[in-house]
């Protein structure tokens, strides 16, 4: 018997499409409140995110993970910029062998390693969360408050997420 062309295959020739999509409805309650608010709930590390959280079909994307990884990359951010780099942003770049620019790099860093090594002590790992916290500790989003939106838009980002995937596994079978 021959397979409709509306069938299964069709849904798994069409997978890279559905996935896409997915992926940019991740990002619609985060954008949306973003326009509305005018405030920083979409960011560069929420696309690696939702990229992952539509194409990764695994138990790997757990909002531990997602969640927590974030949430490290936020507090290794805030203690490296605010210990190093403080006052600085990566944008507009300082001189080349600046002080500045020596403090930056430091930051971005000692961020890095903290992030590691907090994901890898919890169980938390997620490389976006390394994205995350160099646009903390490069000065781009290195509030208190930055950092509320950030977590918040990660959180929105997984619930919205656990809705989706229910769908999408009901579409798919």
């Amino acid at each position: 018997m021959q397979e409709s062309s509306f069938g299964w295959a069709a849904f798994t020739r069409a997978r890279p499409l559905v996935d896409a999509g997915y992926a940019g409805v991740l990002l619609v309650v985060t954008g949306t409140l973003a326009w509305v608010t005018g405030e920083a709930f979409v960011f560069p590390s929420l696309g690696p995110t939702a990229y992952l959280l539509a194409t990764v079909h695994t138990e790997i994307q757990t909002g531990r993970r997602v969640i927590g990884g974030h949430l490290i990359g936020i507090v290794a951010g805030l203690i490296a910029y605010h210990t190093i780099a403080s006052g600085l942003a990566i944008v507009p770049a300082e001189p080349a062998y600046s002080a500045g620019q020596f403090r930056l790099i430091t930051s971005a860093v000692v961020s890095v390693v903290l992030t590691t090594a907090g994901m890898r002590a919890t169980g938390t790992e997620h490389a976006p969360a390394c994205a995350t916290t160099l646009i903390v500790s490069l000065g781009l989003l290195s509030t208190v408050e930055d950092a509320a939106f950030i977590a918040v838009s990660v959180t929105l980002l997984y619930l919205v997420h656990l809705g989706g995937e229910r769908v999408v596994d009901a579409v798919a079978g």
